[in-house]
């Protein structure tokens, strides 16, 4: 067992114990990874990982993983294809290795957005990702800040659902709280997430951008109006994810133009497809806070963009499982 020595942050793990908890991780996003493990004091575990020339992944451990609880670490990043078909084979080795019990760790869940059928014919890919997890062999998943709670229940086995507010709101308090606050939804889809948040930072206004969207066009949004209290307030919008960044750079403008005094943004998933950089550059807000739960793309400086480290919670939950202790206490009951 390979172990970091003395910058474990919340202490490591017994030395009976450690013997038997087993990180390992994915390609997609190995920093985070190894992050995870320097709070936990467990290196990832050394793996033999690379693809064919057809495309076909081969993975293998360098070490023995029988009797192991082992926690694969994951970022499903693009190509999310690539990345969950090598989760799937790291599973199934790990099964095959007579591994004990195995967590797979998605910071992103995929296809999180496709939770429901909107229209005939279509399918639920986010419970089709569930279900292949369940038949390569995993027992148990831990992911961050789901699209909808619902997905939780396509998992048959116990699912960890951390959230990354506390994260966010700490920040956001310490440099925020002095001036008047509104918390902004993107959408009415999001007000109950919004909810929590006025909820954390002392029962500020709440406000949310009242829009549609065209189901045949996926990223394309069609705002209408801000609801709410914003003017001459520091509006906060908050959401799960950034990707083309459409939505929130089409309700900073709203907001602005509806007389806010200052707008932020946090989201816990920096997704980032394109154009969403060139989009946050010339959005009018000041500052955009997000999670590393997933990776930067190559060359991203905003200027404004600020990342908080999702690993301490993540290792934290970590070891909760580990122990068999309650993931649910750390997070004031909204696991």
């Amino acid at each position: 067992m390979h172990g970091y020595e003395g910058d474990a942050v919340m202490g490591s793990i017994s030395a009976e114990n450690s013997k038997s908890l087993m990180l390992f991780s994915g390609r997609a996003y190995p920093e985070l990874a190894e992050e995870i493990g320097r709070h936990l004091g467990v290196a990832p575990t050394p793996t033999d990982a690379y693809s064919f020339a057809n495309g076909e992944l081969f993975v293998r451990y360098q070490e023995s993983v029988r009797g192991s609880d082992a926690f694969v670490v994951q970022s499903m990043t693009a190509p999310i294809n690539r990345w969950m078909m090598e989760t799937l084979i790291m599973v199934d080795a790990l099964k095959r290795g007579s591994a004990k019990r195995i967590t797979v760790v998605l910071p992103f869940y995929p296809y999180a957005r496709q939770d429901k059928k909107h229209r005939g014919r279509e399918p639920i890919s986010a419970r089709l990702m569930a279900d292949l997890l369940k038949t390569a062999g995993a027992n148990r998943i831990l992911t961050v800040d789901l699209h909808t709670a619902q997905i939780q229940g396509f998992f048959d086995g116990p699912v960890d659902h951390l959230f990354a507010m506390e994260t966010l709101a700490s920040y956001m308090q310490g440099k925020y709280g002095e001036r008047p606050l509104t918390v902004v939804a993107p959408d009415s889809g999001r007000v109950r997430v919004a909810e929590r948040w006025t909820d954390r930072l002392g029962g500020c206004p709440l406000a949310f951008i009242h829009k549609t969207r065209d189901p045949l066009r996926p990223n394309e949004v069609v705002a209408n109006t801000v609801v709410g209290d914003v003017k001459d307030r520091v509006c906060l919008v908050v959401d799960d994810m950034i990707d083309t960044g459409g939505t929130i750079c089409r309700a900073a403008e709203m907001l602005a133009d509806a007389g806010a005094a200052d707008v932020v943004v946090a989201a816990t998933h920096p997704i980032f497809s394109e154009p969403a950089l060139e989009r946050l550059a010339a959005a009018p807000t000041s500052e955009v806070v997000v999670t590393n739960t997933l990776p930067l793309p190559p060359g991203t400086d905003l200027g404004k963009l600020t990342v908080l480290s999702i690993a301490p919670l993540i290792a934290q939950a970590i070891r909760e499982v580990f122990t068999d202790g309650s993931v649910t206490t750390l997070f004031g009951g909204l696991s």
